[in-house]
């Protein structure tokens, strides 16, 4: 009797094929509650039929049945519990502890699921892969850094010997060339030697201050200043080199800009030094565009833009790197200083550039620099 009220009463829970489970999608409460829910109903109908058929004498029996239905009922429930949520939550706990030790490859195995679960672990995985292509990326900036302090370690060696090995005898080289030159008639075809050798002379002796300007930067001098006035006192030394050459430059103020930190000297060395850079990109003709601009409530903008020959992609990434230079006759050092000068300021220097369509440097200062207090609380 027994075998046949179960195939009676025992609803039909054939599992539905694989192709068709990843088109029905069940939160876990569902998947938790579906077996309990077709073994009560396999309970009641089974203590249903056996009241109606039994003695009333025979009732004890319906209550011990009755109530071992019910642990089994609790049983499954607990079975259910442990395979579709605790199993699942385990393994997260572990994966999550493997992601604080530094593992970042760990990856949960239930993330195939078509459920809440499912979700969740789906979430982590993605979590754990942006957290994986972070680190590459801060690694690379890392040793990106510590290439570019090796550059500066190895500059700063390198300057403090030339500075005594070259300055001296090149002070003593300028002075018998303009000896020299004093003494020659001003029709000897000598005239024209010396007034080279003393315009290498000069060019030598500004590598030598360039390079110990790199390797020995001067403390800045901050002041609550004008920035316009820095800019258009950069623009208008610029304009002095283009007098007779079919070049423009035009200079766009920010009139209602307030005061802005800085050391006026040292921005306007590397205002000028760009703005020579774009002149000489010009090849001879066209337009420099110097757009000064307030960014946000913290931050001011100084761009310029010219349209030269542009830099190719593969120069990009090296520019700022010391002794790097496209110019026959430049030293590699204008950018990296200019730089390092604006990154004393709490600022950054960026440059897009577009081969045959010209470039654009922008400064991107703060009102205020950072204090290195507020550096270290943040």
């Amino acid at each position: 009797m027994a075998s046949t009220s179960a195939s009676v009463g025992m609803p039909d829970l054939r599992i539905p094929s694989v192709k068709h489970r990843r088109h029905v999608r069940l939160n876990w409460q569902a998947k938790t509650l579906i077996p309990v829910a077709g073994a009560l109903l396999n309970g009641v109908l089974v203590f249903l039929f056996t009241t109606l058929t039994l003695l009333p004498n025979e009732r004890e029996k319906v209550l011990l049945v009755a109530s071992a239905g019910a642990v089994v009922i609790c049983a499954i429930l607990l079975i259910t519990l442990a395979v579709v949520v605790r199993r699942p939550m385990l393994e997260l706990q572990d994966k999550i502890q493997r992601v604080a030790d530094g593992n970042l490859n760990a990856q949960v195995g239930f993330s195939d699921r078509n459920d809440d679960i499912g979700d969740l672990g789906r979430n982590f995985n993605n979590m754990v892969q942006q957290l994986r292509e972070s680190r590459q990326e801060i690694e690379h900036l890392h040793r990106t850094q510590m290439s570019r302090a090796e550059h500066m370690a190895t500059l700063g060696e390198l300057a403090a010997g030339l500075a005594h090995e070259i300055r001296n005898p090149l002070a003593g080289i300028a002075g018998v060339m303009q000896i020299v030159g004093r003494d020659l008639p001003p029709t000897s075809p000598a005239c024209d030697v010396v007034k080279d050798v003393q315009e290498e002379v000069l060019r030598i002796n500004r590598i030598v201050s360039d390079l110990l300007e790199t390797a020995r930067p001067r403390p800045p001098e901050y002041q609550l200043a004008d920035l316009n006035s820095t800019v258009e006192h950069a623009v208008s030394f610029a304009r002095q080199q283009i007098l007779s050459k079919p070049i423009e430059i035009e200079f766009r103020k920010a009139p209602e800009l307030g005061l802005v930190e800085h050391d006026p000297r040292q921005l306007h060395q590397v205002l000028l030094n760009l703005l020579l850079n774009a002149i000489q990109a010009l090849n001879g003709g066209g337009r420099v565009t110097v757009l000064l601009a307030q960014s946000d409530e913290k931050t001011v903008s100084v761009s310029i833009n010219d349209t030269g020959l542009g830099i190719a992609p593969e120069n990009l990434t090296h520019i700022f790197r010391p002794f790097f230079t496209t110019k026959g006759h430049g030293t590699g050092l204008g950018l990296p200083l200019a730089r390092r000068i604006v990154e004393d300021h709490g600022g950054k220097l960026e440059v897009t550039s577009d081969l045959g369509h010209g470039s654009t440097f922008t400064l991107v200062l703060p009102f205020r620099r950072p204090r290195p207090e507020m550096a270290a609380s943040a």
